[in-house]
């Protein structure tokens, strides 16, 4: 049975240990050896703040769940421990590529078409606060390397399309700004050996309810309560890991 996981109490935060990444060596020209031997800068510390987070950490390192989404406000460490938890998968070798997308949608609607460069430069804007925690293990020169051989690769949604993702594990942030269609689209790639997290904070969508593909997905899996392979987290205001004043901000908007 389904269950999108909401929960309240206070986390004894001294039962959770602290899950490291292992060091390796530097940059070898083979692609595998490259993969072998990647330096990461500092060891990850996957360490919950709260309830909902820990629940978090467990689906996204429980193999069982290949599909995992998670819904709430800014703040929360959605995209945070998506990110960190897809880095450990990588450097165990439980999977081989990390696969960032997001919607090219913002407030003004803006086109990657418009914008200068190749593919990674384009999506650049819509992309940098999911290397903002890959640049903190990683060293610019080895982002850039893994970059050219696409051992992280940016693929915007519209050229997802019949494509199957093997043994990758796909962090797809801000969906709430994608369609009902492009969230199936994207879901129905999942392939051999990969999971996909979806974040998103289905109050901040640039698009309409009835458009918003995040709000849509998380009502049809509650609706469907028999997922073997789904599960979500719905975090909350009390959720907030960042600066005190961001809850406060939220506060006066009326969002909590």
């Amino acid at each position: 049975m389904f269950i999108i996981y909401k929960q309240s109490k206070e986390l004894n935060l001294s039962k959770r240990r602290s899950r490291n990444l292992a060091v390796v060596e530097p940059i070898h020209n083979d692609i595998h050896d490259f993969k072998q031997q990647i330096q990461k800068k500092k060891t990850v510390h996957l360490i919950p703040k709260s309830l909902n987070q820990e629940t978090y950490i467990d689906l996204l390192t429980d193999q069982a769940k290949h599909i995992v989404f998670a819904t709430g406000p800014a703040g929360t460490g959605k995209t945070m421990l998506a990110m960190l938890s897809a880095i450990k998968a990588f450097k165990e070798g439980t999977v081989n590529k990390l696969i960032l997308t997001r919607p090219a949608v913002g407030v003004d609607d803006e086109k990657h078409g418009f914008l200068p460069g190749d593919i990674n430069a384009k999506m650049e804007p819509w992309t940098r606060p999911l290397f903002d925690v890959i640049n903190e293990y990683y060293r610019p020169k080895e982002v850039t390397r893994m970059l050219e051989e696409q051992v992280i690769e940016i693929s915007p949604l519209a050229f997802m399309r019949g494509r199957t993702f093997k043994d990758a594990w796909i962090v797809a942030d801000e969906m709430q700004n994608a369609t009902p269609g492009q969230i199936k689209m994207l879901l129905t790639r999942l392939g051999e050996g990969s999971k996909i997290v979806v974040t998103g904070d289905t109050r901040q969508a640039d698009r309409s309810d009835s458009d918003n593909g995040l709000l849509d997905f998380k009502g049809l899996v509650e609706r469907y309560q028999q997922s073997k392979y789904v599960a979500g987290v719905e975090f909350e205001a009390r959720d907030i890991a960042r600066h005190p004043a961001v809850r406060e901000i939220l506060d006066i908007y009326g969002e909590i």
